[in-house]
């Protein structure tokens, strides 16, 4: 199992220059038209940690809902317990399938554990595998959600993943124009990345950031990504900071576990595909 721990750059920047990002972020969120949808989800989750466990803290704290995407390979009967106690039975949680072990099949481009360069029993066998390992450690605390490792898949996995029984899925917003879905399975996407950001200067990191928050929240529906491997103290004030302006804005509604139904996932479907 490989994880990295890599902090960007954004979050490595002067304390003052840190100040003025949370204060833009929230004057950004303040500024959310009357039902504006936010959605927090946390990837490669499967080992307890420091990081771990005060992001579940923080969360509980606002009692805002995140949806954890969960590696199967990677979870051990020992490591759920683990976690499970730490979320306790809140009901802001959704555990569900990230992936099967989290690693880059494509030979050339994009990496992607679901992608061109498997065959389809290959892909198939991996998510069925996944899921059963998830279902029988985790029992009914699984959410039956894909998320693809790097946020992409191909159209056979797509397929696949019908076939399966999986109706509801989370990738990068951009996914939904480059592999097209049944109408019978629904994408609740991320369109705002916290931790994987590639800018080299902070500075640029920080200003990214914001015009992606800032997009979001005129499109109306915010979905922010966590890798709480790769967060430091200035990347918990800002997370901190950005669910106390969740959770006190009326105009914004948090995206629960309960809203993976496929009734409530299709209209947020529609929506993030029709910009």
């Amino acid at each position: 199992m490989i994880v990295k721990s890599t902090i960007a750059s954004c979050w490595l920047a002067p304390p003052e220059r840190l100040e003025a990002a949370c204060a833009g972020m929230e004057a950004a969120l303040d500024s959310a038209r009357k039902g504006t949808k936010a959605f927090f989800r946390a990837d490669d989750v499967a080992v307890p940690g420091d990081n771990c466990r005060r992001m579940l803290e923080l969360f509980s704290r606002y009692q805002l809902p995140l949806h954890l995407a969960v590696t199967p390979a990677w979870l051990t009967r020992p490591r759920w317990e683990t976690l499970k106690s730490w979320a306790g039975d809140d009901r802001l949680w959704c555990w569900h399938q990230h992936g099967w072990r989290h690693v880059n099949h494509q030979k050339y481009g994009k990496k992607s554990e679901f992608g061109s360069d498997r065959t389809r029993h290959e892909k198939r066998m991996d998510i069925s595998r996944g899921r059963d390992r998830l279902r029988d450690i985790m029992g009914d605390d699984f959410c039956e959600v894909f998320t693809p490792p790097w946020n992409r898949f191909d159209e056979v996995t797509a397929e696949v993943l019908l076939e399966l029984g999986f109706r509801n899925v989370s990738r990068s917003q951009g996914e939904g124009r480059k592999v097209k879905l049944s109408r019978r399975m629904h994408d609740t996407p991320v369109n705002v990345d916290l931790h994987t950001r590639g800018e080299a200067d902070p500075g640029q990191g920080l200003d990214g950031l914001l015009e992606d928050i800032a997009e979001a929240v005129r499109y109306g529906r915010l979905g922010v990504m966590l890798h709480h491997q790769r967060m430091n103290e200035a990347a918990f004030t800002f997370l901190e900071r950005c669910l106390a302006a969740v959770a006190a804005n009326p105009a914004i509604e948090p995206h629960g576990p309960d809203e993976t139904k496929v009734s409530i996932d299709q209209a947020i479907f529609a929506y993030s595909t029709s910009f």
